[in-house]
């Protein structure tokens, strides 16, 4: 489904990803996790193209696109791999200006030209499923970060991505609201979304991810099935990463 080779990606002198190689199957959820500036939201922006590989090879669903240093990327070609992708970001990015609705339904007919009452029903469906549609009038500036949050999955769901992938999606959340976001993915998750997230909410990752890949200095020291990596991981730096994670958790969990 989404299949990344020997991914690299630099800026200027610094390399950030040192050859990931990693393969996420449909309909599964894969938690990038690893210390701040380990490489996991620059791994995810690889997967959309938000961030251009240095070298390297993507493969998502049926496209394949190949890097090398200094090449230009043809734009159709980022369009058809995007237009494959939702993204949830860390701090929502919904409209000021639009109701939760019109964020909802606006890919929907400024992107894919749908007709404006058909974008409003998908736009209700999916406000109704994450838990929204007393909402769908409200302005983004009247809802909780939870709620922002849930609205912001509404919107990348919109167009039926073959992946969602979310970036620190409850990291500007405190843990109560987070709850919502992580009930609302779980369920995503239950029904068989294809879904990678960077997070280090270690909450999210253990309640819903199946496969984990631990990264650390742009390079993946781990990977494997979530209960096998959180529980008995096989590396010392994996085993402290999860020990400072874990005792995160206790603290924040009762703040």
């Amino acid at each position: 489904m989404i299949g990344l080779e020997n991914i690299e990606k630099r800026f200027g002198d610094a390399v950030v990803l040192r050859g990931v190689t990693v393969s996420i199957e449909e309909g599964s959820v894969t938690a990038l996790v690893g210390p701040s500036g380990g490489g996991k939201s620059t791994l995810l922006r690889c997967i959309n193209l938000l961030e251009i590989p240095t070298s390297g090879t993507l493969r998502l669903g049926d496209q394949q696109l190949v890097f090398h240093p200094g090449q230009r990327v043809p734009r159709d070609a980022i369009q058809r791999i995007r237009r494959q992708t939702g993204m949830v970001f860390q701090n929502f990015q919904l409209f000021p200006h639009r109701t939760a609705i019109e964020n909802v339904m606006e890919g929907l007919v400024t992107v894919l030209k749908w007709p404006a009452d058909k974008a409003r029903a998908r736009a209700m469906a999916l406000l109704e499923k994450v838990g929204m549609a007393h909402k769908a009038d409200a302005w983004p500036a009247t809802l909780s970060g939870g709620q922002q949050q849930r609205v912001a999955i509404a919107r990348a769901l919109a167009p039926s991505p073959k992946v969602l992938l979310c970036d620190e999606p409850t990291s500007a959340l405190d843990p109560e609201l987070a709850q919502e976001v992580v009930d609302v993915l779980a369920e995503l998750a239950k029904e068989g979304t294809t879904m990678v997230m960077a997070t280090h909410d270690l909450r999210l990752a253990s309640t819903i991810a199946k496969e984990v890949v631990f990264l650390d200095g742009g390079m993946v020291v781990e990977k494997g099935p979530a209960r096998q990596v959180f529980t008995h991981p096989e590396h010392q730096r994996t085993k402290r990463f999860i020990a400072t994670l874990t005792q995160e958790a206790a603290k924040g969990g009762h703040g």
